[in-house]
Parts: structure tokens; C-alpha cells; sequence
């Protein structure tokens, strides 16, 4: 089969709320200062997060093969992220339980001055619905934003309190353009969805 339909986007700043998540995760306004982001509740799975500038967004449309795997697709998606991370030189993983691409924590013996090792943080969150055997919703990799947006003041990002947040820029020391990963994510994405795709023909 071909290779699936890929959008990438760089949405306006908005928090998303999934279907699964708790009151007590969600902002407790409509729209959440500063900025006025709106506070949108949409069908896929998972919690509370931010889209906008910054973060590049993809949205695969593709019909699965059959027995549907949602799991299978899932982990497709992230093995596409971890390939791409490794090409800004980062060692990312997957974590037990939550969805998403993680740097893994720093080891207690990680030298550092005035301040704690790091917690495990997200770099790309994950919130997916397949509906009819066609995937929506897909994944934010966050490229270079303003962190900022995810703080425990703001939202309980993807309903985890006890973990922390990240990006590719603020892992590499560089600014990058929200656009500068998508070729390389595109054919990650690519490569690892097409074994999934139905065959329509």
C-alpha cells in the first residue's frame, strides 16, 4: 500500500481535554491566562494537553489492516519519534503505563550544582481514536515552545503530575524552527505506518 496520509500543523495555542480526562485535570476556566487559550474538549483518548507554536503536530489518516491493533499503531508512532529523536542525538524511551516518547530520568549520580536530577519528561504526547478501522488524532512533538504552557499552575499535562516536560530544543541547546524536524518525521512515520495500512485495492 501506499504510504498513509500524514498533516502536520502548527496549531494556535489551545488545551485539549480527552475523554478520559478528570475534572480536577482540566483547567478550571474556559480559557487559561495568560494568552487567553481556549480550553477545547475533543474524542480521542487520553488527558489534558497543549497544542501551539512550537510544537509540531501530525495527524495520520489511515485505514488499518485487520484484526485492528490500536496498540500496534500506538507503538508505531512512538518507534517513529524515538528514530527521530535519535537523530538530534537523543536517547529517548517509552514508559510503562504512559503513553508518549520520554527522556529517562538522570541518575542520582548525575553531577550537578544547585538542583535535583532530572524526572523522566515527555518530549511528544500521544492521543489516539480509531473509529470504522481509520485512525484520528496522532501525536505533538514539541520542537521548541515555550514550556511554559505545560506548568502544574496551568494543566496536569496528560493527567501525570510527577513528571516533567521537555523538547528537542531544550535537550539540544538549540532553537529550532518547528518545521526543521518534519521531513525526517514524515519518513520515520512513514516507514512505520505503511506495514500497518489496509490495502484498499
Amino acid at each position: 500500500p501506499p504510504p498513509p496520509p500524514l498533516l502536520l500543523v502548527e496549531h494556535e495555542a489551545v488545551y485539549t481535554v480527552g475523554r478520559r480526562a478528570h475534572s480536577w485535570e482540566r483547567p478550571s476556566t474556559d480559557v487559561v491566562e495568560p494568552g487567553h487559550v481556549p480550553v477545547v474538549d475533543v474524542d480521542r483518548g487520553g488527558k489534558t494537553t497543549w497544542h501551539g507554536p512550537g510544537q509540531l503536530t501530525v495527524y495520520p489518516i489511515l485505514r488499518l489492516t485487520q484484526p485492528i491493533d490500536v496498540i500496534r499503531y500506538v507503538r508505531a508512532l512512538e518507534a517513529a519519534v524515538i528514530e527521530l529523536c535519535g537523530l538530534y542525538g537523543l536517547e529517548t524511551i517509552r514508559v510503562e503505563g504512559r503513553s508518549g516518547v520520554w527522556l529517562p530520568a538522570e541518575p542520582e549520580t548525575v553531577e550537578r550544582v544547585g538542583r535535583l536530577p532530572r524526572p523522566e519528561r515527555k518530549i511528544c504526547a500521544l492521543g489516539v481514536r480509531v473509529a470504522r478501522g481509520v485512525t484520528m488524532h496522532g501525536i505533538g512533538l514539541n520542537v521548541d515552545p515555550d514550556l511554559e504552557a505545560f506548568s502544574l499552575e496551568r494543566i496536569i499535562p496528560c493527567g501525570i503530575d510527577d513528571a516533567g516536560v521537555t523538547s528537542l530544543g531544550a535537550e539540544t541547546g538549540r532553537h529550532l524552527s518547528t518545521g526543521a524536524p518534519a521531513n525526517a518525521l514524515v519518513s520515520a512515520l512513514e516507514n512505520q505506518l505503511t506495514p500497518l495500512v489496509a490495502d484498499t485495492t
